[in-house]
């Protein structure tokens, strides 16, 4: 991959590809341990299916937002790298190393002081025994927040080097750990959600350890030197909270979005629960392809903001969007000719089973149609600065047609979980013409971060 030869930015096919298919296996084996969770744990109950379910969502919440916030720093040191500086791109790497740390502890103690509110609240109506194996299945889980948000901050830098492939490697001793874990701690002692969660907790230690140690090499473009200041630098900082901070706003809001929602849905039983749990992790399957090429964008586009080639960005926005179409149409075929086979692994009831078939299908139709402009496409306005105006947009549709039209279609219609995914696809609808609108403007042509 070329970021050299004066500031001229190329990527041929084959540089994709080095890009693109690791970053494909990589997704395709987190959400394949996802899955794996969930067959596993199914195997204690229903009910233990849904506390799993339930806690991931704020999970998953944690993961998005420190996601979030690592793209930030990610961007800043992509565009140095655009721009051929590459020591204020190691620079960018430590500042944002430094301010996952300090952030992710303080969250990880307001998640063990927000137990109780989660439980009996944010959680809704749920039994007795989903709210047991809940707090055992939290309570293991938060103790992983710090070396979570370290691994996404490592992985993050590497991705905006171009390395895929070693972060995938990394995934890869990741969710072996999570699986062997899983696998000898329920099936050989027996434990229920305490053998999902401790794998979790060993292997993101693990892959912290191992994403970090491989920053201190100095072959790489981005790199942590020895004896290198690590005090804050606030300039720099505020570059990356200039990204950071609208991306977190809007991975949590439109998470804390889809936490309300699973409360609703909660409402309508254990098995409209399990039904949006299943479904939920298909669903991950039907756009894995659509979300690499939006992680592909942020590294291609970032660098040839960094190197003031505009019209480079233009092109390779619309080849990375095409490519989106491609791969998300092969999954959603691979998964609709399995659908049989994996409900009938996730062995729950007839009434969970039919409810999950209907949320899979509308998610994958529409997933072929509109998912590419609606989440890739604004990556390349992320990546080039202009993050606030996809945060407008995002938390506006999420809450104005995805949570309103949810409690509409869901609660006072009568469809229940069904109506709730309606209320999903409506909302990519919404934002999709404005990210469409705002790329083929100038404005974000004028936000570069160096």
């Amino acid at each position: 991959m070329e970021a050299v030869q004066g500031k001229e930015i190329s990527f041929s096919n084959q540089d994709l590809r080095r890009l693109i298919v690791p970053l494909l296996i990589e997704q395709l084996l987190n959400c394949t341990v996802g899955l794996m969770d969930s067959l596993m744990v199914a195997t204690v109950g229903e009910a233990a299916v849904s506390a799993v379910s339930l806690v991931d969502c704020v999970n998953i919440l944690l993961v998005q937002v420190f996601a979030a916030l690592a793209a930030g720093g990610a961007i800043v040191a992509g565009q140095y790298i655009g721009c051929r500086e590459h020591r204020r791109a190691c620079h960018a790497g430590r500042q944002l190393t430094l301010a996952l740390a300090v952030l992710s502890l303080l969250v990880m103690a307001a998640m063990y002081a927000l137990t109780g509110f989660l439980l009996n609240v944010a959680f809704g109506s749920i039994t007795q025994e989903v709210s047991g194996y809940a707090r055992t299945y939290l309570c293991i889980v938060n103790a992983s927040i710090p070396f979570m948000a370290l691994y996404s901050g490592g992985v993050a830098l590497f991705r905006i080097m171009g390395n895929s492939k070693l972060s995938m490697k990394v995934a890869l001793v990741m969710n072996a750990v999570n699986v062997g874990g899983n696998a000898l701690l329920i099936f050989g002692f027996g434990m229920g959600v305490e053998g999902v969660a401790i794998p979790t907790l060993i292997s993101r230690i693990t892959a912290a350890a191992l994403i970090l140690g491989l920053l201190c090499s100095q072959k790489h473009v981005i790199h942590f030197e020895r004896g290198m200041s690590w005090r804050p630098d606030w300039r720099m900082i505020r570059n990356i909270m200039s990204v950071g901070v609208p991306n977190g706003v809007e991975n949590s809001l439109f998470q804390l979005g889809k936490i309300l929602m699973l409360s609703l849905i909660s409402s309508f039983g254990t098995a409209s629960i399990a039904a949006n749990a299943i479904g939920n992790n298909i669903a991950m399957y039907q756009i894995l392809g659509g979300q690499c090429v939006g992680f592909a964008m942020i590294t291609i586009i970032s660098q040839c903001v960094g190197a003031g080639d505009y019209e480079k960005a233009r092109y390779y926005t619309k080849k990375l969007v095409r490519l989106g179409y491609l791969t998300i149409f092969a999954m959603v075929a691979v998964t609709t000719a399995l659908l049989p086979l994996i409900l009938w692994l996730y062995n729950v009831s007839d009434e969970a089973s039919a409810a999950a078939l209907r949320c899979i299908l509308l998610h994958g139709g529409s997933a072929c149609l509109i998912w590419p402009v609606a989440f890739a496409l604004p990556n390349t306005l992320r990546a080039a600065g202009d993050a606030r105006f996809t945060m407008f947009v995002s938390v506006a549709s999420m809450w104005a047609v995805r949570v309103c039209c949810g409690y509409l279609l869901g609660a006072y219609f009568g469809l229940g979980v069904f109506g709730v995914w309606v209320a999903m696809i409506l909302d990519w609808g919404v934002r999709a013409p404005f990210f469409v609108f705002r790329y083929r403007g100038t404005g974000w042509e004028h936000m570069s971060l160096v």
